[in-house]
């Protein structure tokens, strides 16, 4: 594996390849809500992240991300991620 030594951060890396983020319906219930942890702070429907397979489980948690540049980031140190939960 090699390593990449460019100095842009998670943030402007996943910034660059997430393709838009979708604001929640008015209606959606509060527990089918949840925030991207790699994207800090976007907001995810859960069970439409589910469904795109837009989340992992880790350490007994489930976490879901807005868009499917999200997952790759966190498998790469998901204790980073979890570990602002």
């Amino acid at each position: 594996m090699t390593m990449n030594n460019s100095p842009k951060t998670d943030a402007a890396v996943t910034s660059s390849t997430c393709s838009g983020h979708h604001a929640a319906p008015a209606d959606t219930a509060s527990e089918d809500l949840a925030l991207c942890l790699v994207m800090a702070g976007t907001p995810v429907v859960k069970s439409v992240a589910e469904a795109q397979g837009l989340y992992r489980d880790y350490e007994g948690g489930r976490y879901w991300f807005c868009c499917a540049a999200c997952g790759p980031l966190f498998d790469v140190d998901p204790a980073k991620y979890a570990s602002v939960a």
